[in-house]
């Protein structure tokens, strides 16, 4: 027999409007405590856990979206926390005493993400683009260059083979150094970040490999400098093979520190 459960959007510290806006419909706003929490009922057949992996693609494509733009759309007007896709509670009772038990945490978190915005930035290596521009980056691959332009066939020949080495060390050392030196130059304009995995190319579809996989959670007064940075550092070093791709404004996703609890707890 199907049964009411929640499922749960975001937390708020200043009451929501919901009337009006489509993309609200079905939601309501829970007075708990301090907070206001986003949230909408559903069936339990409708969201079982059986029948959320079973359908996780489909849900993804569809309820995820959703997810966000709801989320999103309250940000316009307010500071508001976000919780991850798919969290749900059995009661009303259960959620209440989430939000008790988990009160500070939630200020905290609150306090953190006021008057900000989450960007994505990817950052990719041509590595075949950047070896040819390596005498240019690397001392070491220029020197041995000039050697092998000032060298008989036969030494030449073996200096070749020692710089086909060198520049697939250099390469590494570079690309390693790109990333670290762009994390730091957004980092200066961030309240906070966060380092994700690299993904591999079969993940990302792409030829080149990515170097830097991060979050920064950005004032909304510091936007404008935000994106004027990535645009100054990607028509810089495009000609070396590096691509910068950034995503945002986003819910900050990557800086909540609450424990999200799935169906079954």
């Amino acid at each position: 027999m199907a049964t009411n459960l929640i499922y749960v959007y975001c937390v708020l510290n200043t009451q929501p409007v919901l009337a009006g806006n489509i993309k609200f419909k079905r939601l309501k706003s829970m007075k708990i405590g301090d907070f206001y929490v986003v949230v909408k009922y559903i069936s339990s057949e409708e969201f079982s856990e059986e029948n959320f992996d079973r359908s996780c693609t489909e849900i993804e494509q569809e309820e995820f979206k959703e997810h966000v733009e709801v989320i999103t759309s309250l940000m316009e007007q307010n500071t508001v926390l976000p919780f991850e896709f798919g969290t749900v509670f059995y009661t009303e009772n259960c959620l209440r005493k989430f939000v008790a038990d988990c009160s500070d945490s939630l200020f905290e978190n609150l306090y953190l993400i006021k008057g900000c915005e989450e960007w994505s930035v990817k950052i990719y290596f041509d590595r075949k683009l950047l070896s040819e521009q390596i005498d240019e980056l690397s001392e070491d691959a220029a020197a041995l260059e000039k050697q092998i332009m000032d060298s008989s066939p036969g030494r030449a020949f073996l200096l070749r083979r020692k710089k086909n080495g060198l520049v697939e060390n250099e390469m590494d050392r570079i690309c390693k150094n790109y990333g670290k030196n762009y994390y730091e130059e957004f980092e200066k304009l961030s309240v906070s970040t966060c380092s994700h995995n690299l993904l591999p190319k079969e993940f990302t579809g792409r030829k080149d490999a990515m170097i830097l996989n991060a979050a920064f959670l950005i004032s909304k007064t510091k936007t404008n400098e935000f994106r004027n940075t990535v645009e100054t550092l990607r028509n810089k070093y495009r000609i070396f093979g590096v691509f910068i791709d950034t995503s945002g404004p986003s819910p900050p996703f990557s800086f909540v520190n609450i424990k999200s609890l799935s169906l079954n707890q």
